[in-house]
């Protein structure tokens, strides 16, 4: 009888023992998937999968002319050195030998813009046109910061010539050009003051 109750029990046992171990393995098999699923709804879908929007090159030099006005505003360097070549050439609005090579134009634009703050410059009026690997764009804008200490503005023309090195867009060539009889713009809110009149009526 003892025996009999023992192997009862041992029975009993290992059925409770196998009915949990399948009833972990089910729950593993169920939750494995629905884990699955869920990773993959809040997994982002992978980079390639990503639409992308095709761009002209009349676009992409746009809006390299933008991202390299943007860096200039802002002093950044590594920005700014995307847009150029290595061999650019560069004509100033002022009275002054081009500047040839990005290393060069470097050391010009840092000490240009340690002059600097509050600096911005808007671009208007631009005409791009396109022959094979070479292109060249034209806009006119309009400066205003504060230069030494002082309010300062001007208004000019730029035209670029650009290449495409490397299935980029660069610039090669940028010159810069202020109108013959560009005079300081006076900061907003200031008021005008006319002119002195003669003192002479033969004057007129």
């Amino acid at each position: 009888m003892k025996n009999y109750l023992s192997t009862q029990f041992a029975v009993r046992t290992a059925r409770t023992a196998i009915s949990l171990l399948l009833g972990a393995v089910f729950f593993l098999a169920c939750a494995a998937p629905a884990g699955a699923q869920k990773k993959k709804k809040n997994e982002p879908p992978p980079a390639e999968n990503k639409p992308v929007i095709p761009t002209g090159d009349e676009q992409q030099i746009d809006y390299m002319i933008s991202e390299m006005l943007g860096a200039w505003q802002l002093g950044d360097i590594e920005r700014l050195r995307k847009a150029y070549a290595d061999d650019v050439s560069i004509v100033n609005g002022i009275w002054a030998p081009p500047v040839f090579t990005w290393t060069n134009y470097l050391a010009v634009f840092q000490a240009q813009h340690a002059r600097m703050q509050q600096v911005r410059m808007d671009r208007t009026n631009t005409y791009i046109k396109l022959s094979g690997n070479f292109g060249w764009a034209c806009y006119q804008w309009d400066f205003s910061a504060v230069v030494d200490g002082q309010p300062s503005a001007a208004r000019g023309q730029t035209t670029l010539i650009v290449e495409k090195r490397n299935d980029r867009w660069v610039i090669v060539h940028n010159h810069t050009s202020l109108p013959p009889t560009a005079q300081p713009i006076p900061p907003a809110n200031t008021p005008q003051i006319a002119p002195p009149q003669p003192n002479n009526p033969s004057a007129y």
